[in-house]
């Protein structure tokens, strides 16, 4: 039996902790032990326990990355816990921890972002490599994006795994609840629907997917843009949104802890992001119930969909692109109709909870074979 602790400072149910939930829900439970830390009153907690894992609420930790009083609380854990693994999710006091304890650290990258001047180039370059590969054994990307952002940034491509997140499939609702969703949303019946579920900032593109809205309202087209989500840009978009004269196309719908009903009634899922986006659970969950994506061309996006068959990719930030493309799904529904045929087959093909579970714990076997513990 291998036991592996992992450590997420999300005080939130966030991409990370998504990702955890997935993966316990198709773990190997004869061959792996898993436990998580994470902050005292996370959401993630109750979650975690329902899945089976062993939870530990540990004080401080708090939505960040590192604090010297966190390693020492995750040292004390660790010791007491005495797992085979660490397994970090974005926390580097826990990579700290679990090295200076002597166990075998790996840690996830989940995001994917410009890599800043100061680590491409020396010396930030060379502290960037040494505190990742000195803190961890391994290195598991969610998405090749994500993997070049750690070469980019000097970080030996040998140390890295790239496997793209799974999912567990999400079941479509029925007609009556469609129905009873569309008319609580004010969706009529010849709207065609598209929708974001993410979170409300600039840089997830929201206010693209508006311009491109505003191209198709301009041609008398009917339909509807479900925003799902919140965050710090809400009140700004909602301002561009009238100013536009789009109030009644699109509907802000909060935030959605039932993503099947929002799922449900989408004709396409979409994703503009242009500032951070590795492997966006939300659209392979779509896939899961047959929704095709529209998305932009950055990040891991391009690695999800497969142009002209489980969905489009467009051009970041190019909000005239993406009009032409959801207009040539609403125009040929044809092509929409063999397009959600495939957007499942893929899904089964590659991004299934089974598979991402399996790719997860193949890391694990083969770290533990080759552990260096930080020595080159």
């Amino acid at each position: 039996m291998i036991k592996v602790l992992n450590i997420i400072s999300d005080t939130n149910i966030g991409g990370a902790g998504r990702v955890l939930l997935n993966y316990l829900q198709y773990d190997n439970r004869t061959d792996f032990e898993t436990a998580v830390a994470v902050p005292k009153g996370s959401l993630l907690a109750q979650p975690l326990r329902d899945l089976g894992a062993a939870v530990y609420e540990v004080e401080g930790m708090v939505d960040r990355s590192y604090h010297k009083d966190d390693v020492k609380v995750l040292m004390d854990l660790i010791r007491e816990v005495d797992p085979d693994i660490v397994h970090t999710h974005g926390a580097l006091s826990g990579r700290i921890a679990g090295r200076r304890c002597g166990k075998t650290v790996i840690f996830t990258r989940h995001s994917a972002f410009p890599v800043s001047a100061k680590l491409r180039y020396p010396p930030g370059r060379w502290v960037n490599k040494l505190l990742n590969e000195h803190y961890s054994d391994h290195i598991i990307a969610v998405s090749p994006a994500a993997a070049e952002n750690l070469t980019d940034a000097g970080v030996s491509p040998k140390r890295i795994t790239t496997m793209m997140n799974g999912v567990a499939p999400v079941t479509r609702r029925g007609e009556a609840e469609c129905a009873a969703a569309k008319a609580e949303w004010g969706i009529g019946k010849e709207d065609f629907v598209f929708g974001i579920l993410a979170r409300i900032e600039t840089y997830k593109g929201h206010l693209d997917i508006v311009n491109a809205a505003e191209m198709l309202a301009k041609e008398g087209r009917n339909f509807k843009l479900l925003i799902a989500g919140i965050g710090n840009y809400e009140e700004e978009l909602r301002k561009e949104v009238t100013a536009r004269r789009l109030d009644d196309h699109v509907r802000f719908l909060g935030f959605q802890s039932d993503v099947a009903k929002f799922l449900s009634i989408l004709d396409v899922q979409l994703n503009a992001s242009y500032g951070t986006e590795t492997s966006s659970l939300s659209i392979l969950e779509g896939f899961s119930m047959n929704v095709p994506a529209i998305v932009s061309d950055y990040g891991g996006n391009p690695w999800l969909v497969d142009q002209g068959e489980n969905g489009l990719l467009f051009k970041t930030r190019d909000a005239e692109e993406l009009y032409r493309c959801i207009a040539k799904v609403m125009d040929e529904p044809e092509t929409l109709q063999r397009m959600s045929r495939r957007a499942g087959e893929i899904f089964n093909e590659r991004f299934t909870g089974q598979i991402f579970a399996q790719n997860i714990e193949n890391v694990y076997r083969k770290t533990l074979k080759g552990a260096n513990h930080g020595r080159k």
